[in-house]
């Protein structure tokens, strides 16, 4: 059935993506179910975008009912999905007002725009990122990253854009001036191998903020919507963004993004400055009200409390096998697996152990699993992680 779809596909669409050796059948709860009745562990959820898992019976009714009323109308006309879904944002975030938009990508694009015009009354052009970030694929977000893959033979890029060291204070302290108007960071970069941003970092760029007034531009694609045990990543630290962009788990698996503002800039667009066709699509609101309504209610503090869990059970794991696991990254169930070589054959290898998982930043095992999952999860989880890197060791003896 694979060979069949590979050939077909070849035919009629372009080849950019690698697929995983599965036909899915269909998709329940925390696991995925090839067409020969076979169960995977999914443990990336569409990378971080599943929140309450598959096939949700709430997302559904949500969907359903949504689709009896209507699918789109456009941003003309008022709609209760949009303004109920914005209102719960606003009240979970404590920011001041909601862009709805139709992925990350765009979002940040937005953010981009949004900040480039509070820029040019200011006489500030200079934004500023980090390496190892991930912020989309279009030109503005390529122009604020460093990922060559993604960049070689594809410019040139925007003007005024710039990439310094992550968690480089000094680098940070030097390029910084009254001509910076925003810097945009992912508080726990997702590509950039489940890395952490330091207190010390956060309170460097907040203090330059209140030298420099610039913008803060916090990157909660990934880290968002309760992933990491809070609402957003940055809530693990100390400072309030001014603007942040929202995506993947926001939607519980249909496309929608959002941009978040504070009220510092909650003016600096005025209507027709920005739109969209699709963003805020009625359906798509509908399954992201459900979203943030099970994440207040429950999933956020699950996903802190068996995020802790899964630390635990890694950290065990990490002791008896050192060679191989040099550090356990991340908060919440966003977690990155360390390993003293390239993963991806690791990664294979656990796919045969019925687990599915990415590898970001060549060396670092993705664990992105849905905020639903319990403690006999992380068991299984880690059981198959055991049996291969106990079989690793075992090869490697003389």
């Amino acid at each position: 059935m694979v060979s069949n779809l590979s050939e077909r596909e070849k035919s009629v669409m372009y080849g950019i993506y690698k697929r995983l050796p599965i036909t899915v059948d269909y998709a329940q709860g925390c696991r995925i179910y090839d067409v020969e009745g076979k169960p995977y562990l999914d443990f990336l959820s569409g990378i971080a975008v599943n929140t309450l898992g598959h096939s949700h019976p709430k997302i559904q009714n949500a969907i359903e009912h949504q689709i009896r009323r209507y699918m789109h109308l456009s941003n003309y006309f008022y709609q209760e999905p949009q303004i109920a879904l914005a209102e719960k944002l606003v009240a979970l975030s404590g920011l001041s007002k909601v862009y709805f938009s139709n992925s990350g990508a765009e979002s940040f694009e937005g953010a981009l725009k949004l900040a480039a015009k509070w820029g040019s009354v200011r006489g500030k052009k200079n934004m500023y990122a980090f390496s190892g970030g991930f912020h989309g694929r279009t030109y503005g977000s390529l122009s604020m990253m460093d990922k060559p893959l993604y960049k070689e033979g594809m410019g040139p890029f925007l003007d005024n854009k710039f990439v310094l060291p992550f968690n480089d204070c000094e680098a940070l302290r030097a390029a910084i001036d009254e001509k910076t108007c925003a810097v945009a960071l992912e508080c726990i970069q997702g590509e950039g191998g489940i890395s952490m941003v330091t207190q010390e970092f956060i309170d460097e760029l907040t203090a330059l903020r209140q030298k420099y007034d610039f913008l803060i531009i916090a990157d909660e694609i990934q880290g968002g919507v309760g992933r990491t045990g809070k609402f957003m990543s940055y809530m693990h630290y100390k400072f309030t963004p001014d603007i942040v962009t929202l995506a993947k788990g926001i939607g519980g698996g249909l496309p929608l993004g959002a941009i978040l503002f504070h009220e510092r800039v909650a003016d600096v667009w005025v209507r027709g400055n920005h739109g969209t066709t699709f963003g805020g699509n009625a359906v798509s609101c509908a399954a992201g009200l459900v979203v943030l309504n099970e994440v207040e209610e429950w999933a956020e503090s699950n996903a802190a409390a068996i995020g802790e869990y899964l630390q635990l059970r890694l950290g065990e794991l990490a002791h008896n096998f050192p060679r191989d696991i040099v550090e356990i990254r991340g908060k919440g169930l966003m977690v990155g697996i360390v390993m003293s070589y390239d993963a991806q054959e690791f990664v294979d290898a656990l796919l045969q152990e019925k687990v599915i998982c990415n590898v970001t930043a060549g060396s670092v095992v993705r664990v992105l699993p849905p905020l639903i999952i319990g403690k006999q999860d992380v068991d299984e989880f880690i059981e198959a992680l055991t049996k291969l890197l106990t079989n690793r060791e075992t090869q490697s003896k003389p």
